[in-house]
């Protein structure tokens, strides 16, 4: 179990799961952490991490109320199981605080574009229920307001996609490039490394692509069906981005003071040089966005080949200079 990596989760996903997990470890005291990591298909550190969330969660923040669950490191166990069960169950009571910012956050998730309309009935209809018992409470929220920034809006979209699915039309910024490209894609999951990115099918390429979104200029929901090719989910605890062994290979050469590029780029090999430093062969199916990487890394490196790409990235170097002179 020890040194395995934890996997990106998809949050909605990994939320269910652990739902799903209260109610499967109520009923299984002592349950062995190997069974419940192969009954929800995780791996057994995956299955830890969520157990370190679990008891920051219960019916309120009094200790009494919070899950009571910890591991031996083989089994699994809840000691207070039953504060979940209905005969303890308490009417739950919002101080004014708490209704207010209930309140503010239903109304601005209820703007979300792109929410499916049932959920958003469903949201305003307690959200009147809330407000209605939640008294002068209530009144004050409605005089506050919160806007999302524009990624909650491309979320809501591409979750709303994925579950319909259907295409999508977007505008995307590539830094790489420094360009916006307009393409078609067919969503195939959200991801949530760091950033919130949405994997897909890009009609453009012709190839599977990662999109982060808050890079995405415009988005549509299309009529046409979303139908990406049967294609087998990345494992991405290595690295968001993993390249195929087709794809073309650049040779990277980096003195001591760029060694951290090995840590956080995948790559074929590392080589040691004399000076400290390392010859690092990788492979990329954009070698053209290495370029932003060679001018990152300055005087600690450069591109060996393939040529065209080491030209381009010195000919990027001069025009950065350039500019600073004027």
């Amino acid at each position: 179990m020890a040194g395995k990596p934890v996997r990106p989760v998809n949050a909605i996903d990994q939320t269910r799961r652990m739902l799903s997990l209260v109610t499967y470890l109520r009923e299984r005291p002592g349950a062995r952490i190997a069974d419940v990591a192969r009954a929800f298909g995780i791996t057994e550190d995956e299955l830890v991490s969520d157990l370190d969330v679990l008891p920051m969660c219960g019916t309120s923040f009094r200790g009494g109320d919070l899950l009571d669950i910890d591991t031996d490191g083989e089994r699994i166990w809840w000691h207070n199981a039953a504060a979940l069960g209905e005969e303890a169950a308490e009417p739950l009571r919002l101080a004014a605080d708490e209704a207010t910012a209930l309140l503010v956050a239903a109304r601005a998730v209820a703007t979300l574009p792109g929410l499916r309309e049932s959920d958003r009935q469903a949201l305003l209809r307690a959200t009147a229920k809330v407000e209605t018992a939640a008294g002068e409470a209530g009144d004050a929220s409605a005089r506050l307001s919160v806007t999302f920034e524009s990624e909650g809006g491309v979320f809501a979209d591409v979750d709303r996609a994925i579950s319909e699915r259907r295409r999508l039309w977007i505008r995307y910024y590539s830094p790489a490039r420094d360009e916006v490209t307009e393409r078609e894609i067919d969503p195939i999951r959200l991801v949530s490394v760091g950033h919130t990115y949405v994997e897909a099918w890009c009609r453009r390429s012709e190839a599977r692509r990662t999109f982060r979104l808050d890079r995405v200029a415009e988005i549509k929901i299309l009529d046409e069906p979303s139908a990406p090719p049967e294609i087998e989910l990345r494992d991405l605890s290595e690295a968001l981005v993993q390249p195929a062994a087709e794809d073309p290979e650049v040779v990277v050469e980096v003195g001591p003071g760029g060694r951290w590029v090995a840590e956080y780029y995948p790559h074929d090999s590392a080589d040691e040089l004399p000076d400290g430093g390392l010859r690092i062969t990788l492979r990329t199916p954009d070698p053209a966005s290495l370029r932003r990487l060679a001018l990152r890394l300055g005087g600690d490196g450069r591109i060996v080949s393939p040529p065209e790409l080491a030209d381009s990235a010195r000919e990027a170097a001069r025009a950065a200079l350039a500019a600073y002179d004027h």
